[in-house]
């Protein structure tokens, strides 16, 4: 499946499963799904790029068909070296969304316009120190861009304040179409903050999965970004 282009411009919460219960994934997925949830966001990590190995494309292709019998998709972010490897991977594992990191991408172009030749929305991802101005003409060639908000690697770090002020100055660079996505440290107390500065696509995972009812936890995190709290 690909991400309808409406869903590019909604404010929308992408739980990470990078923080769900591991010994009962598709139950926590179910959950988060039976509560509204329209995206799913799995973090990819290989232990080069970032100190952490997580999962790959058989857990992808494991829970897609769920995610999308709920009518939902799967937003994978690759933290990976050598991204172009994996592309054709994920795109048959049933990822929707594809965002790979500008740092490791030598040729981004290529990168990106081979993960919409797959059917899948292409995302460019950066790290909390890269510049903005390495997005450069990449904006064009793009459907989302995610900021990390912490260093990436790991679940449960602490928000950096100063992405605030980039969510602004990239929301500004950003064509109108696309969608601005922020990942790491996203919580009730920022999450309002964090929509104000121009984000629309919001990863929250211990925010979610951290400890109570992952219904609950959704539902209020979802009223705050659409505003109703």
């Amino acid at each position: 499946m690909t991400l309808p282009a409406e869903l590019l411009q909604q404010r929308l919460l992408a739980p990470s499963i990078l923080s769900a219960d591991f010994s009962r994934l598709g139950e926590e997925v179910a959950t988060v799904l039976a509560a509204g949830v329209r995206l799913i966001h799995v973090d990819v990590m290989d232990g080069h790029f970032v100190p952490n190995i997580t999962i790959g494309p058989p857990v992808v292709a494991s829970l897609a068909p769920l995610v999308h019998e709920a009518g939902a998709f799967v937003d994978a972010h690759l933290m990976i070296n050598e991204p172009d490897r994996y592309l054709e991977a994920f795109g048959r594992a049933g990822a929707d969304g594809l965002s790979v990191h500008v740092e490791a991408c030598p040729h981004l172009h290529r990168t990106l316009t081979r993960i919409r030749e797959l059917g899948m929305r292409a995302g460019v991802a950066l790290n909390p120190a890269t510049d903005l101005a390495l997005l450069g003409e990449a904006v064009l060639f793009c459907d989302y861009v995610l900021v990390m908000s912490v260093n990436p690697g790991f679940g449960g770090q602490t928000f950096i304040p100063e992405s605030l002020d980039k969510i602004r100055r990239l929301r500004a660079l950003l064509p109108a179409q696309a969608a601005l996505e922020v990942d790491g440290g996203v919580d009730r107390g920022n999450i309002v903050r964090l929509r104000d500065a121009g984000a629309n696509w919001f990863v929250a995972g211990s925010a979610v999965f951290g400890g109570g009812d992952a219904r609950v936890q959704v539902s209020v995190l979802q009223e705050l970004i659409a505003g109703a709290a």
